[in-house]
């Protein structure tokens, strides 16, 4: 059957409560609402406003609250309704929920998810459409994750409320309406797996999140060039699964990191390195990164400029195949 984003996660946070009565979900109108996108629809319908409750609008309170809830043995998961919402709650995050396994020597453990709606693509205002992935991958102690896939979104969400570290849950929130034919519950690669979308020899393509359909796109395209793209979907950012990356690199011999966040200090500038680092005797040009620009993200008539697409990603393949 055909099901899009929206639905796996709401299915697998449905699954998640009903297999675990420690599972509790909260944030800003995630209740009776079922948040702004519907992702938590029906839940408090069907576990109760114990289990399913909205939060005033105070991010730093409902993430100090999951660490409280998580050291009594309870598995808050927590949504940051917008991208933008989520750096008051920053000192929490990072000073306090990454570093409490760690200050107890392994006896602490706090098992928080926070679901991040994250990227643009959906002509919002400003604090909306943001990419702050990089931020968190920076901070020892955390796991960043973010599905391109209805199925992902439900498997890599199931083993996030499972997991004894926190999980920062990024969702692409223009692909919570991609659909894709898939029965749940599905059960795909673990953490720390990349999975290789499309198999190619010109050219290596990884990405992540809201990027992995555009440059499935764009490798499709690529074909009218005559070149065979490679997509590799990394799924996981934190842990990273090296191997697939560097198996792909020494296949091609070119890489582009594709990723909707700025290009300077962004995700791509850690990968660029790896690459280089690991695969530079197979490298037939420097490791490419196509992203957004330096620049806060613009208004909503002005996104389609800023965001990634296929003719970026494959002028960008050109200028790999330019070095010979």
């Amino acid at each position: 059957m055909a099901i899009t984003m929206a639905q796996a996660l709401n299915t697998a946070l449905h699954d998640a409560m009903e297999a675990d009565d420690k599972v509790v979900m909260f944030g800003e109108d995630v209740g009776k609402l079922g948040g702004v996108f519907r992702i938590t629809d029906k839940l408090q319908e069907r576990f109760g406003d114990k289990r399913c409750f909205d939060t005033p609008l105070a991010e730093s309170g409902i993430v100090g609250t999951a660490i409280g809830m998580a050291l009594y043995g309870y598995k808050p998961v927590v949504e940051m309704q917008f991208d933008g919402f989520t750096y008051p709650a920053f000192e929490q995050i990072v000073s306090h929920l990454a570093k409490l396994r760690n200050r107890s020597r392994g006896t602490v453990t706090v098992p928080v998810v926070i679901r991040i709606p994250y990227g643009g693509g959906i002509g919002a205002v400003e604090h909306h459409s943001e990419s702050p992935e990089n931020f968190f991958c920076h901070v020892a102690g955390l796991k960043v994750v973010s599905p391109g896939t209805p199925s992902d979104g439900y498997s890599l969400l199931r083993e996030a409320v499972t997991s004894a570290d926190p999980v920062l849950f990024f969702e692409p929130k223009r692909r919570y309406w991609l659909k894709e034919e898939a029965d749940l519950p599905a059960s795909t690669e673990p953490f720390g797996t990349a999975v290789v979308r499309r198999e190619g020899t010109t050219a290596s393509l990884f990405c992540y999140g809201p990027m992995v359909r555009t440059c499935l796109d764009a490798a499709a395209a690529a074909e009218d060039e005559g070149w065979d793209l490679e997509v590799v979907d990394l799924r996981t950012l934190v842990p990273l699964d090296v191997r697939t990356v560097t198996a792909s690199v020494e296949k091609t011999g070119r890489a582009l990191v594709v990723h909707e966040a700025q290009v300077f200090s962004g995700f791509g500038a850690e990968l660029a390195a790896q690459v280089t680092e690991r695969c530079f005797y197979h490298l037939e040009a420097p490791v490419l990164r196509v992203g957004g620009f330096d620049v806060p993200y613009p208004p909503a008539k002005l996104e389609e400029y800023f965001l990634p697409d296929t003719d970026r990603i494959l002028d960008t393949v050109e200028r790999s195949l330019s070095f010979v």
